[in-house]
């Protein structure tokens, strides 16, 4: 349990304050759930973690170009804080290669490797990345982690892997090169002065990356690094290398991580670190909540990325404040963390422990590590951090994916590796909100079955009703692309008065996406048609209820999902159009339904008349229908097909549909007042224009057709 609850609190002040307050009690949430009987295979597990991460350490220091002590009082200080404060189980926290080299880029810019003010300006660049990273998570930013895709990680650390290369490179070779962040500039340097290499720095070198190798195939269990580091070291021991010009590490001072005090005043300096300080601390935090993740799904976590955030940043804060640099999450030590069974974060305190122990009686067996060595080590993984497997998939499974990845290489060989960071940052949100912004919107019809919607180009479309379907956001940004869309489908399709919008896909809608669908309703029913959305969510009609859209569409108009294209059909649709203007057959409702037979086009004798037709309302037809003591003074004739007339007619009517009547028209009374009648009044204007024709004198239409007869709630006898 908590020491502070998450939950209290009466007011959401207060709430807060609790919920703030509990992530600096996270290290008596884990002391007190621990039990003994994870002492014995934690404590294992650290002495395997420490093993690991003693060459690391070092080796990433160097990569900075700070002293080997700067590496080993980060991973004293970073694991044992970022472990109490953080939420993983296994994630390890220190020096790690991507930062250092991030952290190398961007001091190269505010001092001279060597002196105390680039010793000062690495332990402030922590302090700066703490604070950024702590500030993320106590205003509960870890979502923002997701806006950062893998393909900007993955090129971020193929190029990374490749400036540690170059770097090290150098090293490896024994060359007094001056560092720089550019890649191709060391590239060209390595290759001018090629001809200065040490060869025995280069061999020792190249027989610590051939011994790393043939540990791992041997034993892959086994710490290859330390293996390889300590038998060159006692090699270079044994027949004093040094003397003949092979660079050693130096002894390492000894005690306990020393108190740094340092320069926060200084607006200056802190200006200078500043760009590249966010870019580690942005960097950092992807890294180290994605590898928790990962592994998290492996152990079964249920994880905090808030938490997270603020125990990397805390640990920051801490190491700088103790002689370290900036520190994050490390994949390679983490994995070894998990794999070697890990139970609980006091793992990382304990091997924070056993490298401040070896700190304490080791250091001056560390004096002759040749670096040649420590170049081999980072070399190897260098390579390891370019991914050839996620990056082939990449490549294979998206166009836009794969650019962000080649652009965020390329930008981290050629700018400084901070900028590059932040761009691929920024191109990954970019493409983030193009691809919101440009939702799914596509016209859809019924598949061959008539069980699902898909969209099939150039496929043969209802000429009454176009079907839309919107998969993604309606928000501001994606407004304009879908009424677009929309717009362009009824170009195509001048014809369709109606619009069934289906937005079963659509999670959410602000203000602008309600207005845009104002906007289209008004289209339609401004060219005398209508718009109906099927499939609505419950978060999105809420939205919709709370600015009166629902009003203003009406109710009617909000359909279920399986049950809009029937009711449409037989509610909304005109049935004229179906029979005698279209050949199609686009729904399953269409398939019982019989077609004009003299094909798609209406004949001439059966068009709309170009003079008018006079009407009845329904309650002068119903007036007529009942005068002379009930005996019918008109003829009804209703001009619709078998099926519409089955389900609801007007007691009196006479069946004759449409079809027939220039066949059987002439069958009809002459002396007989005739009043038309179909669904709304389009067919029988049709109807009566051919009894017109055929000589028939006094022929009315049903002005509305059966909608208004029912409207006016006169009988309807069904069959």
């Amino acid at each position: 349990m908590a020491a502070v609850s998450r939950t209290a609190g009466t007011n959401p002040m207060q709430h807060w304050l609790a919920d703030t307050l509990a992530f600096f009690f996270r290290p008596v949430e884990i002391v007190r759930s621990y039990r003994g009987a994870d002492l014995r295979p934690d404590l294992l597990a650290a002495l395997t973690l420490a093993i690991v991460t003693l060459p690391q350490a070092i080796a990433f220091a160097l990569l900075s170009d700070l002293p080997p002590q700067t590496g080993l009082y980060t991973a004293i200080v970073a694991s044992i804080v970022g472990a109490l404060w953080g939420s993983s189980i296994h994630l390890n926290t220190g020096p790690t290669n991507t930062t250092s080299l991030l952290v190398l880029s961007t001091l190269l810019a505010v001092a001279q490797p060597g002196t105390s003010d680039y010793l000062v300006a690495a332990a402030l660049m922590a302090v700066i990345v703490g604070t950024i990273r702590l500030f993320m998570g106590l205003a509960r930013l870890g979502v923002l982690v997701n806006f950062v895709s893998d393909s900007v990680i993955i090129g971020l650390t193929a190029g990374a892997g490749l400036l540690i290369f170059a770097n090290q490179l150098k090293t490896l070779l024994h060359l007094e090169i001056p560092n720089s962040p550019y890649f191709f500039v060391t590239l060209f340097q390595i290759l001018e002065h090629l001809g200065q290499t040490h060869g025995l720095s280069l061999t020792l070198g190249l027989a610590t990356i051939g011994l790393i190798l043939g540990v791992r195939w041997t034993n892959p269990r086994l710490p290859s690094p330390l293996i390889a580091i300590g038998a060159i070291t006692l090699l270079v021991g044994l027949f004093k290398l040094e003397l003949q010009g092979v660079i050693i590490l130096g002894e390492l001072p000894h005690g306990f991580p020393p108190l740094l005090s340092l320069p926060l005043t200084d607006f200056e300096l802190i200006q200078k670190l500043l760009v590249g300080s966010t870019a580690v601390a942005v960097i950092g935090l992807v890294e180290a909540t994605s590898i928790a993740r990962a592994i998290a799904i492996k152990s079964g976590q249920s994880l905090d990325s808030n938490q997270e955030f603020v125990g990397q940043g805390l640990a920051n804060i801490a190491a700088g404040l103790f002689s370290g640099y900036t520190c994050a999450g490390s994949f390679t030590r983490s994995g070894v963390n998990f794999a070697a069974g890990a139970r609980t974060p006091l793992v990382n305190v304990f091997a924070g422990l056993f490298v401040l122990l070896a700190l304490l009686l080791l250091a001056s067996y560390a004096a002759l590590i040749p670096r040649t060595a420590l170049a081999g080590v980072l070399m190897l993984t260098a390579y390891g951090m370019i991914d050839h497997r996620q990056m082939k998939r990449i490549w294979h499974a998206s166009k836009g994916d794969s650019v962000i990845m080649l652009a965020t290489i390329l930008a981290t060989l050629l700018l400084p590796l901070e900028f590059a960071v932040l761009a691929g940052i920024v191109v990954s949100i970019i493409r983030f909100l193009v691809k919101t912004s440009q939702p799914q919107v596509l016209p859809v019809v019924p598949d061959e079955n008539f069980q699902h919607f898909v969209y099939v180009e150039d496929q043969p479309v209802c000429p009454q009703l176009g079907i839309i379907s919107v998969s993604g956001p309606l928000y501001f940004g994606a407004t304009q692309h879908v009424e677009r869309a929309i717009r362009t489908n009824l170009e195509q399709h001048p014809s369709q008065q109606f619009l069934l919008l289906r937005l079963h896909l659509v999670d959410y809608c602000d203000v602008s996406g309600i207005q845009m669908l104002e906007t289209v309703v008004r289209l339609y029913r401004g060219r005398g048609g209508d718009v109906y959305m099927a499939g609505v969510r419950r978060p999105v009609k809420r939205q919709m209820q709370s600015i009166g859209f629902d009003q203003f569409l009406g109710a009617a108009h909000f359909l279920q999902r399986d049950e809009a294209i029937s009711h449409l059909f037989h509610k909304v649709l005109e049935p004229s159009v179906c029979i005698y203007e279209c050949e199609l057959r686009v729904f399953a409702e269409c398939q019982a339904l019989p077609k004009w037979s003299y094909g798609s086009r209406i004949p001439e004798a059966a068009s709309l008349p170009d003079y008018p037709i006079q009407s009845w309302l329904p309650s002068e037809v119903k007036a007529r229908l009942h005068q002379n003591g009930g005996s019918p003074a008109i003829l009804l004739v209703d001009v619709r097909e078998p099926p519409e007339y089955q389900r609801g007619h007007i007691p009196q009517a006479q069946l004759l549909p449409m079809r027939q009547i220039p066949k059987e028209g002439q069958t009809l009374p002459s002396d007989r007042l005739i009043v038309l009648v179909c669904r709304s009044g389009r067919r029988s204007r049709i109807a009566a224009g051919i009894l017109k024709d055929m000589g028939y004198p006094e022929v009315y239409n049903l002005q509305g057709g059966m909608l208004a007869w029912e409207a006016a709630g006169y009988p309807v006898a069904v069959e």
